[in-house]
């Protein structure tokens, strides 16, 4: 593993993680997906942390792991098979789901494969204005495995979620923000700034609120309306134990900005 394979960085209450293989578009290899799974571990287990966004270094975000990557530069079919049966399966974007607070994608350019997977397992996309979106694996022979075919139907529904997977087409960043696969379309040069810009007004807000909301809706989409009704009140009353409810108050009646501690 080099040093190099993720950037992480903190800026105020925001981790930024920057898939750093710019010359394989960002590829996911052993190495990192290693770093991946660490620094999810660790954004998890520092409260300072509000807001997670995640990039990729170069024009690319991520073309997906090395077999979706030789397939398609076009290496043999038996080459391709022999990865299947000696690389490990990286739950990359199931590591990036299981992150507590929000997270979101500044998507800088293509979104491939598991690249695209973990850009699903973010709770908000952003991206620039000439990035392509696909899973190409069943031109391959292959298919999802890091929550695609899951994910996919959640948020674009499931006619255009199976057309997209079943075709294997690849679209433009137009098509996905109006299919609602991303939220906003931004210049590339403007993406991580008005990212930034975003996540530093959130990071201002309640933290503890912030996960609860989080976790609400997520949740939230795999119960029945009224399940997911009494879920939302359990997590009402549970803010109002927490430190950052009596500030938020506070902050209030003295007509001053709160200081919220993640507490």
């Amino acid at each position: 593993m080099t040093e190099n394979v993720i950037g992480y960085t903190e800026t105020g209450h925001v981790a930024v993680v920057t898939l750093n293989v710019p010359a394989r578009g960002n590829v996911i290899d052993t190495s990192l997906a290693q770093e991946i799974l660490g620094i999810c571990l660790r954004i998890n287990q520092n409260s300072d942390i509000y807001f997670t966004v995640i990039t990729g270094a170069g024009d690319k975000f991520c073309v997906g792991n090395e077999m979706e990557y030789d397939a398609a530069i076009g290496k043999s079919v038996k080459s391709v098979t022999r990865k299947v049966k000696d690389i490990p399966r990286f739950e990359v974007a199931s590591a990036v789901a299981m992150i507590e607070c929000p997270v979101i994608a500044a998507i800088n350019g293509d979104a491939l494969g598991q690249g695209l997977e973990i850009a699903l397992a973010c709770d908000i996309r952003y991206a620039s204005d000439n990035a392509h979106f696909g899973f190409p694996n069943t031109s391959a022979g292959l298919m999802p495995m890091d929550g695609g075919t899951q994910r996919l139907p959640r948020l674009v529904g499931k006619g255009k979620a199976l057309e997209l997977l079943l075709s294997s087409e690849v679209i433009d960043a137009k098509e996905a923000l109006n299919i609602g696969l991303v939220s906003q379309l931004f210049p590339g040069p403007d993406l991580m700034a008005q990212t930034m810009t975003f996540t530093a007004g959130m990071a201002a807000k309640a933290p503890v609120a912030m996960r609860y909301v989080k976790e609400a809706v997520n949740k939230g989409t795999d119960l029945t309306l009224d399940q997911g009704v009494r879920l939302e009140a359990d997590l009402y009353f549970l803010i109002h134990t927490t430190d950052d409810r009596t500030e938020g108050i506070k902050a209030f009646q003295e007509k001053r900005k709160p200081q919220f501690k993640g507490k």
